[in-house]
């Protein structure tokens, strides 16, 4: 074994320590999202534990503990002279805003997930099977609409549709769209409160989903123009949809190309194809950084297993890159195809018969 530069080594051990204080953090941040610390919080000038436990019925002695940990991780505030505890108004955007662009408490039990389900990655490690998004916790679920919800709150109706040729006026008018992939549907019911005019029907394949979704349009009052069927991207009903959407889910499928393929036939005459995808370079080294390193995790912990779990199991994952997604798409038939909107986050792609 080769002798350790000691100095690197220092810094090595610095950066896991503040990675382990993260993973630490993280629990908490689920614990109190769960329990509504920071909403009970996000009023307030400032608490004591004392006066926190009050105003949610749980025990001070826990709160303070708690209150304490969150201060030392930066994310609630401690006046030493009051000895309260409080949320600025940036943390509140982060922890307590669920209609927020910060918010963020909902990647956080995704992360629960990982952590969950380790020991059914690991098995897949040694057998090379997959393991479907309906085998993860239900925290999965959840965590990933809470998390991405934030992003299409801030960027689907007012800069990703309209980047798409003639869309955003079709939808106005009235069109019928198709969400592949919408999970809770929190996509198909933010296009159908900006659009009264179109049809959307929601599609996936896990029951449980589906069923969230239905709900969550009764409770939106879009109902009357939104439906959610379960199906799967390969055999959703063709009704020559206007749009069919993909949010951050091609690269879970195991055939993508097949995917794109019924897309294809299921699309009206100038029909459009909008592929939304986690933000990735085309060369490895040029995903080294704090993005790549949350959506790799992601990437080796549910999107690759997922895809390895289906038919043909392409296993794009979730830094597969515009130029691997160009070739999904040329392959399924489409002849047109460009980025139409990026953010640090998601690419928008556009693609066309």
């Amino acid at each position: 074994m080769r002798e350790p530069n000691p100095e690197k080594l220092d810094a090595l051990v610095n950066r896991m320590l503040g990675d382990v204080g993260a993973c630490v953090t993280g629990a908490l941040v689920v614990l109190g999202d769960h329990l509504g610390l920071y909403k009970a919080m996000a009023d307030s000038d400032g608490m004591t534990p004392e006066e926190l436990a009050k105003a949610t019925g749980y025990k001070e002695r826990y709160l303070r503990e708690w209150l304490s940990a969150q201060a030392a991780s930066g994310f609630i505030e401690y006046d030493d002279e009051t000895e309260k505890f409080s949320l600025n108004p940036e943390q509140a955007m982060v922890f307590a805003n669920e209609d927020s662009p910060a918010f963020f408490a909902g990647g956080f039990e995704i992360v629960q997930s990982m952590w969950m389900d380790e020991a059914k990655i690991e098995d897949a490690f040694r057998t090379g099977k997959g393991l479907g998004w309906h085998e993860h916790s239900n925290c999965l679920f959840r965590g990933t609409e809470r998390f991405f919800r934030p992003g299409y709150n801030a960027n689907l109706i007012g800069s990703w549709i309209p980047a798409l040729d003639g869309v955003k006026d079709k939808l106005e008018r009235g069109a019928n769209v198709a969400d592949v992939g919408c999970g809770h549907g929190a996509s198909t019911i933010l296009m159908a409160q900006a659009y009264p005019k179109s049809h959307f029907t929601g599609f996936d394949y896990h029951g449980p989903s589906i069923e969230r979704a239905k709900e969550a349009a009764e409770k939106a009052g879009v109902a009357d123009h939104v439906t959610f069927e379960r199906a799967s991207a390969s055999d959703f009903p063709e009704r020559k949809y206007d749009l069919v959407a993909m949010f951050d889910c091609l690269h879970d499928m195991g055939d993508p190309v097949g995917a794109g393929k019924h897309v294809k036939q299921s699309l009206a005459k100038d029909g459009t194809w909008m592929i939304v995808e986690p933000m990735a370079k085309d060369c490895l080294k040029d995903n080294l950084n704090p993005v790549g390193r949350i959506f790799y995790g992601a990437s080796t912990m549910i999107c690759t297993p997922a895809s390895l779990s289906q038919d043909v199991g392409l296993g794009l994952g979730a830094q597969a890159g515009e130029m691997k997604l160009r070739k999904v798409a040329l392959d399924a038939g489409f002849s047109h195809f460009r980025r139409a909107a990026e953010t640090p986050f998601n690419m928008v792609l556009e693609a066309r018969p």
